[in-house]
């Protein structure tokens, strides 16, 4: 429907409602069909944070269709992934 012009406006909740990562993308080429995304619940984050976010979902996604997304092996692998950004995070906080 954007892409036929027939939308000007979307409004979301959250920006990753709409897409898990790529929102900055996906707003561009709204734009360029002359589609507005209005984020009612926008919160600011420091390009690591939404970086970090990114890798999170994506690792999630792999693994969950690589393990199933019930399975406890999944849930394994995305703890172990959380645990070392945050580790890598509070280091990195630490340095300067």
């Amino acid at each position: 429907m954007v892409t036929e012009r027939k939308v000007s406006r979307v409004i979301v909740a959250y920006e990753d409602r709409l897409t898990r990562f790529g929102f900055e993308t996906l707003r561009k080429l709204f734009q360029a069909f002359g589609t507005e995304i209005e984020v009612i619940n926008s919160e600011e984050k420091t390009p690591q944070e939404e970086l970090v976010e990114d890798l999170v979902t994506i690792v999630s996604h792999f693994a969950g269709k690589l393990y199933g997304m019930r399975s406890r092996r999944y849930k394994e692998v995305v703890e172990g992934v959380k645990k070392l950004i945050s580790s890598q995070s509070l280091q990195h906080k630490a340095q300067i």
